[in-house]
């Protein structure tokens, strides 16, 4: 394992694949909207997230219509969202891709949340994570379904210094809303 325990302010990297979507015919794929699960499971993830103190001080958004709609119904179970960027090279992203876009944060952000897409981003929790608590790791390799929350700890003074092996995950979640 690498070593996690770096230099500077303790960080957090939570990372949420988007919520279930839907398949409608003839409609491409970055234009696909989430299906009625989704749209149950997007705001039991923002609540999830605001239960657990996860609520991030900027958020790192795929242009992708479900992405987009994960992140609006989750972001609107909080009294004030964070500010979001929308990144168009977050669709289709590998862990290289990810992880420019991660080392892009500014340094005064100590929470970022990543919404995104698989696999690019199970195995960018996979990448980053050297250990786990619990089986957390365990858990990410089995399957990192819609609507999962990853969260990886580690230290550092900017984001440039997060690297393979270097983030404990802490937790991992798979928040699903209740049918009415």
């Amino acid at each position: 394992m690498t070593e996690r325990t770096g230099a500077g302010p303790p960080r957090r990297l939570v990372v949420l694949r988007h919520a279930k979507s839907a398949w409608p015919e003839g409609v491409a794929d970055h234009e696909r909207p989430l299906g009625p699960r989704g749209r149950r499971d997007a705001p039991e993830a923002g609540r999830a997230l605001a239960a657990s103190g996860l609520l991030p001080d900027l958020v790192l958004c795929s242009t992708a219509v479900r992405a987009r709609h994960t992140w609006e119904l989750a972001s609107a179970q909080w009294d004030t969202p964070p500010p979001v960027r929308l990144d168009a090279e977050l669709y289709g992203a590998d862990v290289p891709e990810l992880l420019a876009a991660v080392h892009g944060t500014p340094p005064e952000v100590a929470t970022l949340l990543l919404v995104g897409h698989n696999p690019g981003l199970e195995d960018l929790v996979l990448t980053l994570a050297g250990d786990s608590v619990d089986d957390a790791l365990d858990e990410v390799r089995v399957k990192f379904p819609t609507s999962a929350i990853a969260v990886l700890a580690w230290h550092g003074t900017s984001w440039r210094a997060l690297e393979p092996g270097t983030a404990l995950l802490t937790s991992v979640m798979v928040p699903r809303g209740r049918m009415r």
